[in-house]
């Protein structure tokens, strides 16, 4: 009886580590495939709805998907009459919804009041977040294994261990004795 009952816990925690093993690699993150234009804040994005242009952004194809003639367009770039549209300065609503465009009546009633929004949105282009520095093109751009450890670095200094006095450079200044004494110079 013992032996069967000892089975039995060792199945179920066996399935329990293997259930939660799965559902860990199931986690999805694409920082690295969003654009620059995009805003920061978001691990996983799918699609943007861009207000401006009534255009939707699939992601992880980089295909635009608007709107002409009563029929849905996906294309790798924009509709000629956006030719002068910047990405950068366009509000962004993040979808992550499978065929968005299927809800575009809703969309363009909904985030109406984001069309020539003047807030800013920060910027996966401009942001100082070592996430980011993965993305294509990034100013700071590096490996994403060295994007990893720098974000890790910087998480754990930030946890009240760091060093410095708040004034930047000048510990060796700050630090150095004064006093009365014949030097030369």
């Amino acid at each position: 009886m013992n032996k069967k009952l000892l089975i039995a816990c060792l199945t179920g925690f066996l399935s329990l580590i293997a259930g939660s093993s799965e559902a860990q690699l199931s986690v999805n993150v694409n920082i690295g495939s969003q654009p620059l234009w995009g805003p920061v804040g978001y691990d996983r994005v799918d699609y943007y709805y861009l207000p401006d242009a009534d255009t939707y952004y699939y992601v992880p194809k980089r295909q635009y998907i608007y709107l002409q003639n009563d029929r849905w367009i996906f294309s790798s770039a924009l509709p000629s009459r956006l030719a002068g549209y910047n990405l950068y300065n366009g509000y962004k609503v993040v979808l992550n919804t499978s065929k968005p465009w299927l809800s575009y009546k809703t969309h363009k009633i909904k985030y109406a009041r984001y069309k020539a929004y003047k807030a800013k949105q920060p910027k996966i282009r401009y942001s100082n977040n070592p996430k980011y520095f993965i993305v294509k093109g990034h100013p700071k751009g590096m490996p994403p294994g060295q994007a990893k450890k720098a974000s890790s670095v910087k998480a754990r200094g930030s946890q009240g261990t760091g060093k410095g006095n708040k004034q930047g450079k000048g510990n060796k200044q700050n630090n150095e004795k004064k006093g009365k004494g014949k030097g030369k110079g």
